[in-house]
């Protein structure tokens, strides 16, 4: 989940809502699996430019801390993921988000036969970020493949490259279908989300309609009314069953949000190699 609006505590955006982040760990409706007990994590932005993060390898539901934690900090951006590991370990450094300087990262999917391809995708990595990666998963890898192929100036160029890059590795090695999932980045200002994979058969992400529109169409939410303007979600799943609130984001699509506004577009794989 990602949230951008007016500063609100983290306990309204994780514990309150009906078919909150936490219940989503427990009962999935829509994802690969229906229990994500393998790890969790949050990044929020605060006083300065660069995002906080808490993660544990608990199961959300049954971690304290974050109840705590999450009753007393506001935010106006955050980042949450509960994990389901694909293989690669349970531990503290591949929960999600990741970080790197003032941006946060999240993947819900998977690189498919990312043991084949490890070494081939960390030897592109740039060797000034190489240092910076701390776990042992396909979602970070992509991560620092990104910023290499340019995240930092161009997020939709860079996604494209490493993707598309992904997928030539895949492709020497035969493997069918490497890329499944959806993605999030942000600097702290703007939120970009991606929604992608191979065999055009992507998990789902929706992101939420104009909050006045949805306040218009159903008075009677109260919580409505407590949330700022300029409030967007982007989510794999809807939080509440409220017709009109949440858009499905397409197949093979891309978007960036900022404040109250958000634009979409095709998103499609660029090749690094054959664009040199």
């Amino acid at each position: 989940m990602a949230y951008t609006g007016d500063p609100v505590l983290m306990d309204d955006l994780l514990f309150r809502p009906v078919h909150s982040l936490i219940d989503q760990s427990l009962h999935s409706k829509m994802g690969a699996t229906t229990t994500n007990g393998d790890g969790f994590g949050i990044g929020w932005y605060g006083e300065g430019p660069r995002p906080a993060l808490f993660k544990c390898i608990e199961p959300a539901w049954n971690e304290s801390n974050l109840r705590e934690l999450a009753t007393q900090i506001r935010t106006p951006l955050m980042f949450a993921h509960v994990r389901a590991s694909t293989g690669t370990p349970v531990q503290r450094t591949n929960c999600h988000p990741f970080r790197y300087e003032n941006r946060l990262w999240m993947h819900n999917g998977a690189v498919h036969g990312f043991h084949l391809m490890k070494r081939d995708l960390a030897m592109a990595v740039d060797t000034s970020l190489y240092d910076a990666i701390r776990g042992s998963t396909d979602s970070e890898m992509l991560f620092y493949l990104a910023l290499t192929f340019g995240l930092t100036d161009d997020p939709f160029t860079g996604v494209a490259k490493a993707v598309g890059f992904v997928e030539d590795v895949g492709a020497r090695l035969g493997i069918e279908n490497p890329m499944q999932g959806t993605l999030a980045t942000t600097d702290g200002s703007s939120v970009w989300v991606f929604r992608y994979s191979t065999e055009r058969k992507t998990r789902s992400l929706f992101y939420s309609a104009d909050i006045k529109a949805i306040r218009a169409q159903h008075p009677e939410v109260e919580v409505l009314y407590q949330l700022g303007d300029d409030t967007r979600f982007v989510v794999s799943e809807p939080l509440r069953d409220l017709e009109g609130a949440w858009l499905k984001v397409p197949e093979s699509s891309a978007g960036v949000v900022r404040g109250s506004n958000q634009e979409f577009r095709p998103f499609a794989p660029i090749s690094p190699v054959r664009s040199m």
